[in-house]
């Protein structure tokens, strides 16, 4: 089967999952609420001294030019701070890095507007691909009117407006939206009910795998990330009993191509060693080949990729991990029964923009969900001729 690089972004069909009651707790699982107070909900202000790759907080595409150093030296606005209590951070160590350098609010309570720019800046993220994130982690998980999105657990009142619940809420550590079972460095939800927190023996395995593959020296390249990925799926089918792994779980083979396309340093000729790569991952070799864990940090002297990382890369090095180890996408009963699911060849263009149109049929308020999507999709997709393919009308005649 063919997954294209906008596909690999599309939102899991949960329909077959509905069928299994006894998993049916997970779905809305959204990690903890914030317990401490809202710390501050902006980014950090972009300088003309420090332009990054031209993005700011405009909503607009940058210059796209890269192989710069991320944080520019001076650039005080945006170095590491640890979170403070009361901070959201969850299953995406990208997010988590981007929030605890200030490119996104530090509280973790970003907007539309924080992602764009921040995906542009730090990984130079094509401006086309950053603006679809950004649209299906709000549409999924957060709130359409505010354009507000917590990259943790649910925070209803902070992202919300009062008195009128619009969003989701569930944030990115809502279970089975955009985090998924089969993470590479978080457990199933099934297991200790928490899917967001980073194992630090998740990270170890897959060191493992990429010393196995490269004669000791860890090495986090495509080899390595597609190995551990297909052990983690055999990990999963043996410990959790409910897992659930559908044909949108692909696009967690897209997000794997983060490790080995947008980590890397462009100073270390891109290469995705373990010093890099256990930053962003908030990794903290202990010498014994284990790991404890820290806040995600961008390394010191990092510079970012020179050309801008587009939905191609992303779907096409997607693909090619699936295809190394292909898998039976399947659901389990909790009694040790796996069922297969059927799967389908997604296709870009418009069936993405109408996939994602489609996302807000099942928001608390699919109006306003319907008219955000449309808002920020519409003049990316203008070309391909894909808006008032789904008219109000038909929207509210399919849900």
């Amino acid at each position: 089967m063919r997954f294209t690089s906008l596909a690999l972004v599309l939102l899991p069909c949960l329909g077959p999952v509905s069928a299994w009651p006894g998993y049916a707790r997970s779905l809305h699982a959204s990690g903890l609420a914030t317990a401490g107070p809202i710390l501050r909900r902006a980014a950090a202000p972009y300088s003309p001294q420090f332009p990054y790759t031209g993005a700011i907080l405009n909503g607009l595409p940058g210059n796209g030019t890269g192989g710069v150093q991320v944080p520019a030296p001076g650039d005080t606005a945006h170095q590491y701070e640890a979170p403070l209590p009361g901070a959201q951070r969850g299953p995406c160590p990208g997010m988590n890095t981007l929030a605890n350098h200030g490119f996104i609010s530090r509280d973790g309570l970003t907007t539309w507007t924080e992602l764009v720019a921040g995906m542009q800046n730090v990984w130079n993220v094509q401006y086309e691909l950053a603006v679809l994130l950004a649209v299906l982690g709000i549409a999924t998980d957060g709130d359409p009117v505010t354009e507000m999105l917590s990259i943790g657990g649910q925070v209803t009142q902070q992202i919300g407006t009062e008195g009128q619940y619009t969003g989701n809420y569930g944030g990115l550590s809502k279970h089975n939206s955009f985090e998924l079972d089969v993470s590479l460095t978080r457990d199933d939800f099934y297991l200790h009910g928490d899917a967001h927190t980073f194992n630090a023996s998740l990270f170890q395995m897959m060191a493992e795998t990429a010393a196995e593959l490269h004669n000791g020296t860890v090495l986090f390249d495509f080899d390595a990330v597609a190995l551990h990925r297909a052990r983690r799926y055999n990990q999963s089918i043996a410990d959790n009993p409910w897992i659930v792994f559908p044909s949108a779980e692909i696009h967690n083979y897209g997000a794997g191509v983060f490790v080995f396309e947008a980590f890397p340093s462009s100073a270390r000729n891109m290469t995705p060693d373990l010093e890099t790569i256990s930053s962003f991952f908030g990794a903290v070799p202990l010498g014994n080949g284990s790991y404890g864990s820290q806040p995600e940090r961008i390394p010191e002297g990092w510079h970012n990729r020179v050309s801008i990382l587009n939905g191609t890369i992303i779907g096409d090095g997607g693909q090619a991990q699936y295809n190394a180890y292909p898998v039976p996408f399947v659901v389990g009963d909790g009694a040790g029964n796996l069922y297969n699911l059927s799967s389908t060849s997604l296709v870009g263009g418009c069936t993405t923009y109408n996939t994602a149109i489609d996302t807000a049929g099942s928001s608390p308020n699919p109006i306003a969900t319907y008219e955000f999507v449309r808002r920020r999709l519409d003049p990316i997709y203008a070309a391909e001729g894909c808006p008032g393919n789904t008219s109000l009308a038909q929207f509210l005649g399919g849900i």
